[in-house]
């Protein structure tokens, strides 16, 4: 039995023209003008029995003509007033009394489209509340549960999004500072934490997510200085990220300075020394497979300090020369001296030990498995600790590595997505907080930023195919890098008032949808706007309260100023800072 069932008394009004997904409505009667409101929905008869169109209301106007009239007899009265009143209403899909073996089922398409003096229908009221159920159950609210809130137009019907669709076509949170992308971000984990194998990857780069303590939520740290030359692991929570994971073009990137007229020679030597030294690891453990078949980008543990030494003897060699017992400088000699200087400063930097001074056990042969079951194993794996959410804590990490660092992390769990068998695979969420910080759209960004934007480029492109799936999260969604955000097929749009963020939303939505983002500006704390694959209908959700809320740092001004001024607090700050570490 179909959830529309309307007399003809309550209808709102006719059709009077009709668009490719547009619809004017005549409305008659000027109180049922004035109930309806912007956003809300209507139902249109279709030209097929069974079927309703469902649109949005998106223009109201009641247009007021005043004509002049000559009056011999009456002259109080010297005017006429005619009232043209309507509504237009984007088309947003069809609701079907019955498709295929499924009763009141909608789905976004037309396959046709109203009449002219088709009637139009409010949704409200119990028939509001039937068909946002409905929504509901179609949506996966049995198989496929994803529930970020409730639905503002019916605040008793919650909001159930596709997950497969959300994280297969990706998906973008977006909303300007203290709008409620972090709550958003962690009801949306606390969620996806719950599953018995589930797998996902947070950027965190200000910790601000320590404080989701769920079951299936594992928490890593990038080591800082104060847990260089601790015992701490894996086990522990630790993560290293070692030099011998980077990239020719990383390392390059990272040490070669491109302005120098011996860059050339620097980057041929560097690939040269880092291939040999790596051909001395393989031979020494004795794998000889590998041995034939590795590059210079292949993850295999080197000795970097050899490749220093190497570098320095090229960089001072005397040859024989023309004449016997005579010596000339080598081909290389003093050509090295800067690339030289710039590693010896990158290896002395305390707050880059977590790449270029790891524990020796980091360099062990079998420390890079054990590094990609903690960030690609699901929930059951003993590294995890019953936690298939991993959420990676960057705070200490210096802002200029930063892109690279999580830009090769990225790569790290495609390639090894790529490199496994597809009945084998085992998708992978990763949800990238503060995106516009190293994946930017800004072109002038320095090398370590275009590295990670390639990285999130592809996985954007092709992460589909081998299960990878993103989350892109931002404050600025105009800072992030068009090509990715292009690829991102669901929108979870919170408070935006700036216009530059507006029109990027705008322009990502299809043509006749791009009207509603003129709420953005306009929503509440905790309320945002949902779009997308996923999505059944565009909707209006106000977000539910997370079990555990992340620790977003905002400060009470007023009410801290009236408190007593705390003691010693700034003397502990410095001593932090000094000790790099809070502890």
């Amino acid at each position: 039995m179909s959830i529309f069932n309307y007399m003809e008394d309550d209808s709102l009004g006719k059709v009077i023209a009709v668009d490719t997904a547009s619809v004017v409505i005549k409305v008659e009667n000027i109180e049922r003008l004035r109930s309806m409101q912007v956003n809300r929905l209507v139902a249109l008869r279709s030209s097929r029995a069974g079927q309703h169109l469902i649109g949005m209301v998106q223009k109201i106007i009641r247009k007021s003509i005043m004509n002049e009239v000559v009056e011999e007899e009456d002259i109080s009265e010297p005017y006429e007033v005619n009232s043209d009143n309507t509504v237009k209403v984007t088309l947003i899909g069809t609701f079907f009394n019955r498709y295929i073996d499924k009763s009141n089922v909608f789905r976004r398409t037309l396959e046709t489209v109203p009449e002219i003096d088709a009637d139009c229908f409010p949704i409200d009221g119990n028939i509001l509340t039937n068909f946002m159920n409905a929504l509901s159950f179609h949506s996966g609210s049995e198989v496929n549960a994803l529930s970020l809130g409730n639905y503002t137009l019916d605040e008793e019907a919650t909001a159930y999004l596709d997950a497969n669709k959300f994280f297969q076509r990706h998906a973008v949170i977006v909303g300007s500072t203290g709008s409620g992308k972090s709550w958003t971000t962690a009801k949306l984990l606390e969620q996806v934490a719950s599953l018995n194998h589930c797998n996902a990857i947070l950027f965190d780069l200000h910790g601000e997510y320590h404080t989701l303590r769920e079951e299936g939520i594992k928490h890593f740290k990038i080591a800082g200085p104060s847990e260089i030359d601790s015992e701490k692991s894996l086990k522990d929570g630790i993560l290293f990220f070692p030099y011998w994971l980077l990239g020719y073009e990383d390392m390059v990137n990272m040490l070669v300075d491109r302005s120098d007229q011996n860059a050339p020679n620097q980057s041929m030597l560097m690939s040269r020394t880092v291939n040999d030294a790596k051909r001395k690891y393989l031979e020494e453990i004795g794998e000889t497979e590998i041995l034939n078949h590795f590059t210079v980008d292949s993850p295999i543990p080197y000795c970097l300090n050899s490749v220093l030494k190497t570098l320095k003897e090229l960089d001072t060699q005397m040859v024989p020369g023309a004449k016997p017992n005579t010596q000339k400088q080598g081909q290389f000699y003093g050509k090295l001296s800067r690339f030289i200087a710039r590693l010896e400063n990158k290896m002395s930097d305390k707050r880059l030990g977590f790449m270029m001074n790891p524990p020796k056990y980091v360099q062990e042969w079998s420390w890079m498995n054990q590094l990609s079951k903690a960030l690609l194993s699901g929930r059951d794996h003993q590294i995890n600790k019953q936690g298939g959410v991993k959420i990676i804590d960057f705070s200490e990490v210096p802002s200029d590595v930063l892109p690279l660092v999580i830009g090769r992390i990225a790569s790290l769990v495609f390639s090894i997505q790529q490199w496994t068998e597809k009945e084998n695979r085992h998708p992978i969420a990763l949800l990238c907080d503060e995106a516009h910080l190293y994946v930017p759209e800004n072109t002038a960004s320095t090398s370590n930023v275009e590295a990670a934007q390639k990285s999130f480029e592809r996985i954007a492109k092709e992460g589909r195919k081998y299960g990878v799936g993103l989350v892109i999260i931002s404050q600025r969604p105009s800072e992030v890098n068009k090509t990715i955000l292009s690829q991102c097929n669901n929108f979870i749009a919170m408070r935006l008032s700036n216009a530059e963020d507006q029109n990027v939303i705008k322009k990502l939505l299809p043509d006749n949808l791009g009207g509603i983002t003129n709420i953005l500006p306009i929503l509440d704390q905790g309320e945002a706007l949902i779009v997308g694959d996923a999505s059944l209908l565009p909707s209006r959700i106000r977000i539910s309260e997370p079990v555990n809320k992340p620790d977003s740092g905002t400060i009470d001004f007023w009410d801290e100023w009236m408190k007593t001024e705390k003691e010693n607090v700034i003397e502990d700050a410095v001593r932090a800072w000094r000790l790099q570490s809070m502890q």
